[in-house]
């Protein structure tokens, strides 16, 4: 099982997309983690948004299709129809 998810960082209010095979919640605990990524930036990320597939791919393509909104407020909605 795999999960495209968005995670959002108050601090900078922004979102981050990605995508990952692992267990959300052991994926987070890396996002928050040291390293030199782009969600090293805040200490504050949170799952904000996941769905679930039955392989990375579809993941995958999932995380480049919300990627290619380029849209604050179109992942927002996303968001909002979840919630």
């Amino acid at each position: 099982m795999c999960f495209c998810y968005i995670l959002y960082s108050k601090i900078l209010d922004k979102y981050y997309v990605g995508h990952s095979c692992e267990s959300l919640q052991e994926r987070l605990r890396k996002h928050l983690s040291a390293h030199n990524g782009f969600t090293s930036k805040a200490k504050d990320w949170i799952i904000v948004y996941s769905q679930i597939f039955e392989n990375k791919s579809s993941a995958h393509n999932r995380e480049l299709e919300i990627k290619s909104w380029k849209s604050k407020l179109k992942i927002k909605d996303l968001i909002g129809k979840t919630e």
